[in-house]
Formats: structure tokens, C-alpha cells, sequence
């Protein structure tokens, strides 16, 4: 075992009651701890499940448990494991880390584990990357198929395997270095600028790529909210239920009928979006509907991304204009023509609202036939992540702002190393640069991770895991 730690126990299944609940152990007082408390058909083997009885003090029984003992360094934390089984009742549960906490026996009894404990010690284990353990943390906050698939990925070691040739690439190019100046006398040659600066490329091309990611890795683990806007009776609403797919909003044909935002998260193409439905941009009647049209300002400006809806029978006006105005300075503007159903030529709409500005090239929906609904779903995710996302579902990405922040300190570092080589630095001050970018991809994985990050990634797990 790499490090010592005492034994901690923890219910690792969600509260509440249900057909199973398993209680976990980890530490070298595992199998010591539960000894007392389990009455097993057969003794424990590393990697089998036993079938036995959960007694009380008294030596009656409880309930009939599966137990599973991981032997050290062959588990998920790399120190001896156990998992009981239960049914999942809480008091039950509860009695069973209860008596794993009082076991009076040679080492003590094990205590509480701290919020993500068992994946903490699997990372200073050594048997996880960080990349891995902050994956475990999103594959249970999953809450689309998608989410669930990057965080699979990621946890199956997809970015720390992305980065480690670059890492050798950088490792590499440093004791080459380190040894031209370390031993210039024994006719070692240095390498020639170009060839310096050439490496130094080939170790930027992917991470600069991975970088990229981090557009896409991001909308996928946080997902992000668009707020649909226009003149009444323009079909916003009918565009809302169209994307949720059921009858959330109310659609009437008077206009003016959404006088309070309508709100509803749904997956798409695997992405959760918070869809704002508002009160529709006009001169209010009423104090009841100026009120909904501030709240529609206020969703827009909170907004990652504005699908302004246009009536396709009446055309733009300058309302619309203002909104496109107002809209583009603070978020990714999108327009649909609704009711293109209704028009006898759709060749009619025109291909842009202004020359050369292809983000507001519209399109041609219709909520009523269903029409130009897939082209604005994948719009919707492309204006924030960009067009180009198939290569990226199967790759290592970027998923949250420390990572990205490990792969922008390593560019730096490049970067400054290319500019030193362009200027004929002496290698002991072009090495700086590069160790720089060696310990940034270091933080990334976790190698160089100061405690003070470690417990903010932990703490945000739950107990038990």
C-alpha cells in the first residue's frame, strides 16, 4: 500500500429507501471491521461475493447481505475494500456503519468517510489521474446520455491518454537541451534553432486542438440556456413546444397571451438546454404585460444564446432590429422564420438579414408542420459550440475551467519558447519556458496538484463515493 490511512466507512448509495443499499469500506482495517457483524456462508476471497447474514450485537439476525472484499492494490481505492449489500433500508444501513464505527477491536473501528473520500484515495493511490476522479464526479451528476458518454470517456483515461505523447514530446525536447548544456564538453550537439522551434510546433498542433475542445467539453457537462424572443403571435411559444416536444406553453391566437417567462430543460443532441419561453417585444398594454416584457430583456441578457423568432408572413421590422442590436453584444443571436408553411414561395425569405453576416442567416421553421426543427436544434447547439463537434464526441476533451486553465498555461509556456528561440535566448532561459508548460500539463493530470485544489474537487462529491 502507497500510503497509510485508517479505515473509513460510508452508505454508497443515494438516501431514501430502496430494494438495495450497499455500505462501503475502505482501509487495512476492512475485513477486521466488518468480521463482527457479517455471519458469511463461505470466507471471504478477493474479487468474490459471499452470501451470508448481517447480525446485531446480540447475534441476531438482520437481514441477508452479498458481500464483496477487494483485496489491496487490486480495487478501486488500492487498499483492501468491502461492500456489503443490503436491502436498502436507512436504518438498516445505518446500524451497519454504526457497528463498523464502534468495532472495539485490535486498530479500532473505522470512521466516516468525508465527501468523496474513496475516490480521493484512489487518486493519491495512484490508481486514477485527476482527469479520471473529476470524471467519476460527472458521470454521477450525468443528466443526459451524453453527459454519461464524455464522462465514460473521460474516465476511461480519453484526456490524460490524449496528452501523454505531447508530455513525451516536451520530456523529450528537455533533456535534449539539458543535455547539450550539461555536457558540452563530451561533443553532445545541441539542436539548431529551427529544429528547436520545430518541436516546439509539433507539442503546440495538439494542444492547441484540445484547447479548442473546451467549448464544446463545457456546454456538455453545464449545458446552457437560450432565451426565445419576438413579437407577439410570432410563434414563439409554438417553437417552445416543438423543442421540449409537449404542450408546455399556452398558444392562443391572441397575441399577448405568455405574460411570464415559461422555462423548461430538455436534451439536445445530448446537451442540456434551459429553454426560456418570454412575454413577446412590443408596447404593453397593460402593467401585467410590461412587466413580462422586463423579464424578457432580463432573460435575454442572461442568456447564452437568443433565438429570435420572425413572422414569416409579415417580415422584419424595425423591432426585430433592435432586438438583433441589443441581443448581439451579449449573446449567440439566432433567427428563425416561423410559419414558412404559410408562405406560397419560401424562396421568398431572404438567405440573410445583412450581407456577409452569416451568423444570422435564418431559418425557415414552422411549429405547426414541424418543418426546419432539426436544422434549428443542431443550430442551437453549434452556436456555442461551434459546427465541428463529431470528431470531438469520441476524443479527450476539455470539461471544466481548471482543465482549461492547465492547457492555457502550457500554451503560454510554448509560446514564450518559440518567441526566445525567434530571438537566439540562450537555452538556460528557453528551458524555463518549457518546464513551465511541463508542470501546466502536470496540474493537469494531477501530478503537481496542490492540496488546496484537491479538497475543492472532493469536496464537491457525495459521501459515500
Amino acid at each position: 500500500m502507497p500510503f497509510d490511512h485508517d479505515t473509513i466507512v460510508a452508505i454508497s448509495t443515494a438516501p431514501g429507501r430502496g430494494g438495495i443499499g450497499i455500505v462501503r469500506l475502505s482501509g487495512p482495517q476492512a475485513l477486521a471491521v466488518v468480521a463482527p457483524l457479517l455471519r458469511l456462508r463461505h470466507p471471504f476471497a478477493p474479487g468474490r461475493a459471499r452470501f451470508g447474514d448481517v447480525v446485531d450485537a446480540n447475534g441476531d439476525v438482520l437481514d441477508q447481505v452479498v458481500a464483496t472484499f477487494f483485496a489491496a492494490p487490486h480495487s478501486y481505492t488500492g487498499e483492501d475494500v468491502v461492500e456489503i449489500a443490503a436491502h436498502g433500508s436507512p436504518v438498516l444501513l445505518e446500524h451497519i456503519v454504526r457497528r463498523c464505527c464502534e468495532f472495539a477491536g485490535e486498530g479500532g473501528g473505522a470512521r466516516l468517510a468525508e465527501p468523496g473520500e474513496f475516490t480521493q484515495r484512489a487518486f493519491l493511490g495512484g490508481r486514477i489521474d485527476l482527469t479520471q476522479a473529476e470524471a467519476v464526479g460527472d458521470l454521477i451528476g450525468s443528466s443526459t446520455l451524453e453527459q454519461a458518454r464524455v464522462a465514460a470517456r473521460q474516465l476511461g483515461g480519453a484526456l490524460a491518454k490524449s496528452v501523454a505523447p505531447v508530455k513525451a514530446q516536451l520530456v523529450a525536447l528537455i533533456a535534449t537541451l539539458e543535455a547539450g548544456i550539461d555536457f558540452a564538453e563530451d561533443d553532445i550537439d545541441v539542436l539548431p534553432a529551427v529544429q528547436i522551434a520545430e518541436r516546439i510546433a509539433q507539442i503546440q498542433a495538439p494542444l492547441t486542438s484540445l484547447e479548442k475542445s473546451f467549448a464544446y467539453g463545457r456546454i456538455v457537462r453545464e449545458g446552457f440556456r437560450l432565451a426565445i424572443v419576438g413579437r407577439p403571435n410570432a410563434g414563439k411559444s409554438s417553437l417552445f413546444n416543438q423543442l421540449v416536444e409537449r404542450e408546455r406553453a399556452i398558444v392562443t391566437a391572441a397575441p399577448g397571451t405568455t405574460r411570464d417567462l415559461v422555462t423548461e430543460t430538455v436534451a439536445i443532441e445530448g446537451i442540456p438546454v434551459e429553454l426560456i419561453d418570454t412575454a413577446g417585444l412590443r408596447d404593453a398594454a397593460d402593467e401585467a404585460e410590461r412587466l413580462g416584457i422586463a423579464k424578457s430583456h432580463e432573460a435575454m441578457a442572461d442568456a447564452d444564446v437568443v433565438l429570435l423568432v420572425l413572422d414569416a408572413t409579415v417580415g422584419t421590422t424595425a423591432e426585430d432590429r433592435a432586438v438583433m442590436d441589443s441581443a448581439r453584444g451579449s449573446a449567440h443571436l439566432l433567427l428563425a422564420f416561423n410559419k414558412a408553411d404559410l408562405l406560397p414561395d419560401q424562396a421568398q425569405l431572404p438567405s440573410s438579414l445583412e450581407p456577409g453576416a452569416s451568423n444570422l442567416a435564418p431559418i425557415a421553421t414552422s411549429a405547426l408542420t414541424g418543418q426546419g426543427i432539426p436544422a434549428l436544434r443542431a443550430a442551437i447547439v453549434a452556436a456555442v459550440a461551434g459546427p465541428a463537434t463529431t470528431g470531438l464526441r469520441e476524443a479527450g476533451l476539455l470539461t471544466n475551467l481548471r482543465q482549461h486553465q492547465s492547457v492555457t498555461a502550457a500554451l503560454a509556456g510554448l509560446d514564450a519558447a518559440h518567441a526566445a528561440v525567434a530571438v537566439a535566448i540562450p537555452h538556460e532561459m528557453l528551458l524555463l519556458d518549457l518546464y513551465t508548460t511541463l508542470r501546466a500539463l502536470d496540474s493537469l493530470t494531477g501530478a503537481t496538484t496542490t492540496d488546496d485544489i484537491l479538497h475543492l474537487i472532493f469536496s464537491t462529491f457525495c459521501i459515500g463515493k
